[in-house]
Formats: C-alpha cells, structure tokens, sequence
C-alpha cells in the first residue's frame, strides 16, 4: 500500500491550486501513484507549510 497524506478533504483552492486536506497540488494527486518513493516522501515533506501559507486569514488570526 501506498502511503498518501489524503485526509478525504479534497477541496481544492482555486487561488493557490492546493487541496485544503492535504496540500497537494492536483497534479501530484493525479499522479500520486506513478511517483516514486522519494518523490512522494519530497511532496510530503512540503505539505505542512503549503498548508500553513494558504491558511485563511481568519484562522491565522484565530490562532495566532
């Protein structure tokens, strides 16, 4: 089985192109699969700031 950071919150964000579950653009969710263990672990590794620089204004606010 192939390890994937979908939370199934697939939404993407038309502004930035990211999925707000999981950060990933949608062509590594289209290609996710085909990529190699290194890729995926490479897309992985960026996922959290992805997510923290798309992050609404309103939570950004909320939590900080």
């Amino acid at each position: 089985m192939i390890d994937s950071p979908c939370v199934k919150i697939c939404t993407l964000d038309a502004r930035s192109g990211l999925c707000l579950g999981c950060g990933r653009t949608i062509d590594e969710i289209a290609g996710w699969a085909a990529m190699s263990a290194a890729e995926r672990r490479r897309v992985m590794s960026e996922l959290s700031a992805r997510l923290a620089r798309h992050e609404p204004a309103e939570a950004r606010a909320a939590t900080g």
